[in-house]
């Protein structure tokens, strides 16, 4: 394969690299759970050589830009944080670790931090230069659910503030580790309890710890399904987040880009605010980052 540079995904699990050619057409796409979480600094360099090494040239460097959790404290090398408002960062505030094989030109891209209130993010910045790569005049909010959801503000290119809520995490660790967990299994849904949830919590968020346990309850003294409990838990806990997110920005065009069936709750939820948020399909979106970056090196 004729390899002109390789994009990486380096996230905390595992890591995917696309390996592209100099027209800009993606060859192959490797993938890894060599992720941060299970490598000490001076491993990274033979891991990314495990995914990629037969597509190097046997002569001369080929650029490697890197996002995400290979930039941590813990990860390949430390990239600092860049301090908004900014725009997304890219290579020209990326750090180079250094290489045993000289064939890598290897680039890491930063996060980003705020500093009041303190919140940091790392690889979803990569994902915001993606969107805005394709949509340079967008102001609003863009929001990146997940485990730990991001709400981004952005004008003229700039990302002006953010903030990150830990819903995703909160319902993992309820519907696994609290009393919550023996009324909780399957994976069915019920998308009226949902909805009846998140209203309820965004009318009056005060009560949502004893809403929580009502959902144990309700499984000992009525036999609620499983479905039923799991859609109302959601519902609480993203009524919860909707509602603080969207008493603030309840005036900003929104876009939702990530995962099909998050976003797609995401959009319920807003709607229910008034609030009619757009869908961002784009796979690889994070790729489009990445290219963004390249291009400066090109440039």
């Amino acid at each position: 394969m004729d390899v002109e540079w390789v994009a990486v995904d380096w996230g905390t699990t595992n890591l995917r690299a696309w390996l592209i050619a100099g027209d800009g057409e993606v060859l192959a796409t490797c993938r890894s759970e060599l992720g941060m979480s299970r490598l000490r600094p001076e491993e990274f360099e033979a891991a990314l050589m495990e995914t990629v090494e037969d597509a190097l040239r046997s002569n001369g460097q080929i650029p490697v830009i890197v996002c995400g959790m290979a930039g941590a404290r813990e990860g390949w090398k430390e990239a600092p944080y860049s301090a908004v408002p900014c725009a997304p960062p890219g290579l020209s505030e990326a750090v180079t670790p250094q290489t045993r094989d000289v064939r890598l030109q290897t680039f890491i891209i930063p996060g980003l931090k705020q500093l009041e209130p303190a919140d940091v993010m790392r690889g979803e910045e990569t994902q915001i230069s993606g969107f805005l790569a394709g949509q340079p005049d967008f102001e609003g909010v863009i929001c990146l659910p997940g485990t730990h959801t991001k709400w981004v503000r952005v004008s003229d290119r700039t990302i002006t503030e953010f903030h990150t809520h830990m819903t995703g995490e909160i319902f993992s660790l309820l519907s696994s580790q609290s009393v919550l967990r023996h009324s909780l299994g399957g994976e069915g849904w019920d998308q009226d309890a949902f909805i009846e949830a998140l209203e309820t919590v965004i009318e009056d968020p005060t009560r949502i710890s004893s809403r929580l346990f009502s959902i144990r309850a309700k499984a000992l003294l009525n036999n609620t399904e499983d479905a039923y409990l799991r859609s109302e838990l959601s519902g609480y806990l993203l009524g919860l987040e909707l509602g603080g997110v969207g008493r603030k920005w309840l005036d900003q065009e929104t876009v939702l880009i990530g995962d099909s069936r998050l976003v797609e709750l995401y959009r319920a939820g807003l709607k229910i605010l008034g609030i009619n948020a757009i869908i961002v399909e784009d796979k690889d979106i994070t790729l489009s980052g990445l290219r963004h970056a390249y291009a400066e090196l090109v440039r």
